[in-house]
């Protein structure tokens, strides 16, 4: 048994295809598919379900794959290791960002991360969270930036900031009059929300909950985009993310962007990555820079003047 067999049992696991894990491993198919053979014959048991078109993987073989997944990441974690004690700075780091913070955060960051880490190459993961968390655990992933709370004990985190909701409404709506809203001020309003697997649409239902809103529940998104563009074209209302609505993102005029004046929703971001991990010294130092956001990004960008500025909608 050798790391090479493992890896390319991990392969044939995460593509369901031997082509494609062979290609993937840079071998020719017979060659894995041999080495696995005798792999399953050192083990004494099957741990491929090799049927035509089909590649599924057996109980044991489901095990033995999580097993390797581990074996493989603790060996590269060495070579990590023993890499960063000479240059903790350089090298390549994996993160993973959900989508909904993704585009809208990195701007901001990763000038700042390049000017302090130069040599550091980021490769980075945009995934729903549950997806992230997935490959964090077994090592496909160094770090990930994830909304709290995350329940895992094998995980460490660093806490980032607190992303403040704003919410967005039509300039018709009878809410974009307001200068000052609560979050009783949304009772009975039907909600745009994401489709499910993001974290922001269980973090709008928390919020729907609480004011006593709903869902609109004959349409769900894909993207914060398209929540933005149904409410430029009065479809409804949505709460949005404060950076999601920050230069250099382009911003509909028709939108009007309400903070709340009580108790704010929010969500709060950090940092996680394994507590085993050979990089947890720099990931630290990472995520202080990940924490060093420029002055007033939090703040909504239309308030003070630029909001005051804005005809209320029975002047148009």
């Amino acid at each position: 048994m050798n790391l090479r067999d493992l890896k390319y049992l991990i392969a044939v696991a995460d593509h369901r295809h031997f082509g494609r894990a062979a290609a993937a491993s840079f071998v020719s198919q017979p060659t894995l598919s041999t080495q696995l053979r005798k792999l399953e014959d050192e083990l004494g048991v099957s741990l491929i379900e090799r049927a035509p078109r089909k590649v599924m993987l057996t109980p044991i073989g489901v095990e033995i794959v999580e097993r390797a997944r581990r074996v493989v990441s603790e060996v590269e974690q060495m070579k990590e290791a023993a890499r960063r004690s000479q240059r903790p700075e350089a090298g390549i780091v994996r993160l993973g960002i959900f989508p909904t913070l993704g585009p809208y955060l990195l701007p901001h960051v990763v000038p700042p991360i390049r000017l302090r880490f130069p040599d550091l190459q980021m490769l980075l993961v945009e995934e729903k969270s549950d997806e992230l968390l997935a490959r964090l655990r077994d090592g496909r992933l160094d770090a990930a930036i994830l909304a709290l709370p995350v329940h895992d004990d094998q995980l460490h985190h660093e806490y980032l900031f607190e992303e403040p909701f704003l919410l967005a409404v039509p300039e018709q709506h009878r809410l974009a009059k307001q200068k000052a809203l609560t979050v009783d001020d949304l009772a009975r309003e039907d909600l745009l929300l994401l489709e499910d697997g993001h974290c922001l649409r269980r973090q709008t239902l928390d919020v729907c909950q609480l004011a006593g809103a709903q869902e609109k529940s004959e349409f769900r998104a894909t993207s914060l985009e398209t929540l933005r563009q149904m409410v430029a074209a009065n479809v409804g209302i949505t709460l949005l993310p404060t950076l999601a609505v920050q230069p250099p993102v382009a911003h509909p005029q028709n939108i009007r962007l309400l903070s709340f004046s009580d108790s704010q929703p929010s969500r709060e971001i950090a940092m996680f990555w394994r507590r085993s991990s050979a990089m947890s010294e720099f990931l630290a130092q990472l995520a202080a820079t990940f924490r060093a956001l420029p002055p007033g990004l939090l703040d909504n960008p239309l308030t003070g003047a630029a909001q005051e500025a804005a005809p209320p909608p029975d002047m148009l």
